[in-house]
């Protein structure tokens, strides 16, 4: 049993097999007592909490689900209007249930367990007499990992209407912790993944999304980290929100040194009424606790991620490598043309081709036809079917590119039904690319794109999907809900989203579906439950994603990250970088090209051959093997990470140097994650030569390194144990 009950003094322990995470109730209070390393579990535990908090106040009370109004200024983690226009309850604990397992949340993306010795759930009662307002607080804890998925749901138990103003997912009080740092993902779009790390002060230090979506500026997901972490020592505290909408996240220093960290759904312009009897579920907030810095907690989400939150055919198959057309011919292109590039990449190993945006309605640029999606017979006179057979008898499956959530004002759609735009009557509609977003909150708008890409996918054999989201939710309203709901507007986006990629993704289990949102928009994790891998940005420089890849490993999987060679010049950054180092990069992911295959010169060839060619031995180790980060591109010129099996007998570490440098000193590489008693040889990718060394010896002295007077150089090495079969 991973929940440790003691009825007196009303004590629960969650036990995992490195961490502890420990609730009290206090005079009808859940009470926050500790989350950290694994503790024994001894009688009796309740002078754990060092507070009298109803005779100091509950502003000093380390609170698991707080409130505001009856004695706590600090941020609460609700509140609730009622029908007579006051906004003042206090739940108070009325009892708990233990469940094996972890059961899913209705209509939501959420971590899961594929049987019920992997975790227990906790659920505590809380309720507020008065009003009637019921909240039950859900607590997942995982045995074998050191996480704790934690949500609430809110119901209305009363006789009279409630108006739920704020709902946070969860809220934790760090009690006496003045010292710790706040650690988030910054950017802007084809700048995702910035690691941002700053002191938390006394008052609030926070980031948010008012985009309607999870956004390229700031991604949610928090760490909270001790002034002493680093990749492999110190305290780190994650907190990952699995929800694609806008969410906050923040974390409050109060005047006693304690920390109050909350997440969830963004409260700014929302509200939901709750009708006696509903019941209101927020998002899951997924917490990894790691004693052993950054890198273990990485790995945490990584496993958990991967293998607990991505679903389907493709969750354990090794991704295929494949080209997509956009850079190569954007939206200039012929069936003779998509043919051509195909061919080449069938020469060269390549596994997928994907047709990228403008083979539908009369789309020859970005300002129409988003909505008509119907072959352009002008470009492709026999249709998708026949190009995809086409490609296919090459040996290449076929991949395709919609942008189901939007809608060209120019288009078929839009003249017949302009009232299925999120809009407000009156006012202008604020056009991003000259398109609008759908009204996700309505069926028949849901039910239109489900039929307009089951005909598709019915008509022609594709294989992949990449499905795009170019643009955030301005003029939120809904021509279908009342005006007492339209601040449920952006959630209820959300939630039809969910409801369309549910029965989609249900529909044609075969297609790998990619999430992409032009780039990293709305990478996070719930559209990987959907989708097990996103189009991690649309700046495909190699330079450049040295830090976005690097930071969006900070949370998100391997398996999870798509990245491709493009042509040089850049077509984002104008910067020209060798093929070498392009490709080292993108093997760093889900590996692909992004470029016209049919203009390479036969050196180019060969390289790519043999890149293609290495990627087919190591994906698997990539995809799903261990990350560990050696150098951050943040901080140095170099960059470093590697990839070790769960047996610790096979890894690849790959090392970029951006800019040459004069004179320069004799360099090791420290690695991470081997097996201390083995020995391992070591192959170098770039001069093929072999030595043999001990993992001891990788890890504390490090890897030798061949300085090369080159700007954008990069290396590889392959490591396997000496007494390992493999091949």
């Amino acid at each position: 049993m991973a929940i440790i009950v003691q009825e007196q003094p009303g004590l629960f322990h969650l036990q995992s097999s490195g961490m502890s995470y420990i609730i009290q109730i206090v005079d009808g209070f859940p009470v926050h007592v500790y989350w950290g390393d694994r503790l024994k579990h001894r009688e009796p535990m309740a002078d754990l909490l060092l507070h009298t908090p109803t005779t100091a106040g509950l502003d000093r009370l380390p609170q698991e689900y707080p409130q505001y109004g009856s004695g706590d200024f600090r941020t609460p983690a609700y509140q609730v209007e009622l029908e007579d226009g006051t906004r003042i309850t206090e739940l108070k604990y009325d009892g708990y249930r233990i469940i094996k397992g972890k059961p899913s949340l209705p209509g939501l993306p959420a971590v899961y367990t594929e049987n019920e010795a992997e975790a227990d759930t906790l659920e505590l009662e809380l309720k507020d007499a008065f009003s009637g307002l019921k909240v039950v607080l859900l607590y997942t804890v995982f045995t074998d990992r050191n996480v704790i998925a934690r949500s609430a749901r809110l119901s209305n138990e009363g006789e009279q209407s409630l108006r739920l103003l704020r709902a946070l997912s969860a809220s934790v009080d760090f009690s006496g912790k003045s010292d710790l740092e706040f650690m988030y993902l910054s950017g802007a779009w084809a700048r995702e993944g910035n690691i941002t790390r700053k002191p938390i002060l006394q008052g609030e230090t926070r980031i948010d999304s008012k985009r309607g979506m999870s956004s390229h500026q700031l991604n949610p997901f928090t760490a909270l980290v001790t002034q002493e972490t680093t990749e492999r020592h110190g305290e780190a505290f994650g907190f990952s929100l699995v929800y694609s909408g806008g969410f906050e996240a923040g974390a409050e220093l109060d005047s006693f040194g304690s920390t109050r960290f909350s997440i969830g759904v963004n409260s700014f312009d929302f509200s939901w009424l709750l009708s006696p009897g509903e019941s209101f579920q927020t998002p899951e907030a997924v917490m990894v606790y790691s004693g052993q810095g950054l890198g273990e907690m990485s790995r945490t989400y990584h496993r958990l991620y991967r293998t607990r939150l991505c679903r389907g055919t493709y969750r354990d198959e090794e991704r295929p490598i494949l080209v997509n057309n956009w850079e190569a011919t954007y939206f200039d292109f012929n069936a003779d043309k998509l043919v051509s590039i195909a061919k080449e990449g069938a020469e060269l190993g390549i596994e997928l081709f994907v047709l990228d945006d403008g083979w539908f309605g009369k789309r020859d640029s970005d300002n129409s036809s988003l909505g008509d999606w119907y072959e352009d017979r002008r470009k492709l006179p026999d249709g998708l079917a026949d190009v995809a057979k086409r490609i296919n008898q090459l040996g290449l499956k076929f991949g395709l590119w919609f942008e189901p959530e939007m809608i060209s004002p120019d288009s078929e759609l839009y003249r017949k039904h302009p009232d299925w735009c999120l809009h407000v009557p009156g006012r202008r509609r604020s056009e991003a690319r000259w398109q609008l977003v759908l009204d996700y909150t309505r069926k028949e708008v849901r039910d239109y794109i489900y039929d307009s890409l089951a005909a598709i996918f019915s008509s022609a054999p594709v294989s992949y999907v990449k499905w795009d989201m170019n643009r955030c939710l301005t003029e939120i309203g809904s021509a279908e809900l009342p005006p007492e709901r339209q601040s449920e507007t952006a959630h209820r986006y959300v939630l039809g989203l969910y409801e369309l990629l549910e029965r989609v993704t249900t529909d044609f289990p075969h297609i790998l579906f990619e999430s992409c949102s032009s780039g990293g928009g709305r990478f996070d994790p719930g559209m990987l439950y959907y989708m097990p891998q996103v189009w991690t940005s649309d700046n495909t420089d190699a330079v450049e994603r040295l830090k976005i890849q690097y930071g969006t490993s900070l949370v998100y999987p391997v398996s999870a990250t798509g990245a491709h060679v493009s042509a040089v010049p850049n077509h984002q950054v104008g910067r020209i970088t060798p093929l070498d180092f392009r490709g080292d990069v993108a093997m760093s992911g889900n590996f692909g090209y992004e470029l016209d295959l049919t203009k390479f010169t036969d050196e180019e060839k060969e390289t790519v051959k043999r890149q293609i060619a290495v990627y087919k031995q190591i994906r698997g180790l990539v995809q799903k093997g261990d990350l560990y980060r050696l150098k951050s591109p943040f901080e140095d010129n170099e960059s470093a990470w590697m990839f070790v099996s769960e047996d610790q007998e096979d890894a690849i570490v790959y090392y970029f140097q951006v800019m040459a440098v004069p004179n320069a000193p004799w360099r090791a590489l420290r690695l991470d994650g081997l097996n201390p008693e083995l020995e391992y040889e070591v192959q170098s990718g770039n001069s093929g030569q072999k030595s043999i060394h001990g993992g001891d010896r990788l890890m504390k002295l490090g890897l030798p390194l061949v300085y090369r007077q080159k700007d954008y150089e990069s290396g590889w090495f392959r490591l396997r144990a000496l007494r390992s079969n493999k091949a």
